[in-house]
């Protein structure tokens, strides 16, 4: 295909490169109009490549093409928060902030003790979506969710620092939100949009 022009799918099945079975129904169930069936790598017994990306784009390639190597199409992402006043922080590190045991209480302490003086409170949260394929073409969006960190965390329906997070246009956090109009206008929403108008319909 000529440069610029994106790569659609055409194929039947898809390859989640995750062994998060959660994400991998999240997915299936946000890309079922458009793919007849789903795996994961964990199905697969595929393992898991170090992320060793400097960006959410980078690890979310990376994550995609190390699955597309072993002869499938595949889709991963890479998410996180941004606090420009933290210098970004804690962005693609965003899970390691809380710990082996995923302690994302102790991850949102720490964000908060690194705005005390007054810091700016905006925040974003990021996703990255890259589809590749065998031949080693990789399609990859990012999208975003702009919003204001509050204290203390409020809500418990959301998940990581969902309940620090007030997204723009709305008094309530992530954590407070029904997680069906959480997911409407999340940033995976933004990025999952982005890749069907780019590469499934």
């Amino acid at each position: 295909m000529p440069d610029g022009t994106p790569r659609r799918f055409t194929g039947d099945a898809l390859v989640i490169a995750s062994h998060n079975a959660g994400k991998v129904r999240e997915f299936a169930d946000l890309l079922g109009p458009y793919v007849r069936s789903f795996t994961s790598a964990g199905q697969l017994g595929l393992p898991e490549p170090e992320e060793t990306g400097t960006s959410f784009v980078e690890n979310a390639e990376l994550k995609a093409r190390a699955t597309a190597a072993a002869g499938h199409v595949a889709l991963s992402d890479d998410s996180g928060l941004v606090v420009p006043a933290l210098g970004g922080d804690p962005g693609i590190y965003s899970a390691r902030w809380a710990g082996p045991s995923k302690d994302f209480a102790m991850a949102m302490r720490k964000v908060e003790e690194g705005l005390a003086g007054g810091k700016d409170r905006r925040a974003y949260f990021v996703c990255a979506l890259s589809l590749a394929w065998p031949d080693g073409h990789v399609e990859t969006v990012e999208g975003r969710c702009w919003g204001t960190l509050v204290w203390p965390p409020r809500g418990e329906k959301g998940f990581g620092y969902d309940a620090m997070f007030k997204p723009d246009g709305h008094d309530i956090t992530f954590g407070e939100m029904d997680p069906v109009k959480k997911h409407e206008m999340s940033h995976r929403a933004d990025a999952f949009r982005q890749l069907v108008d780019r590469c499934f319909k």
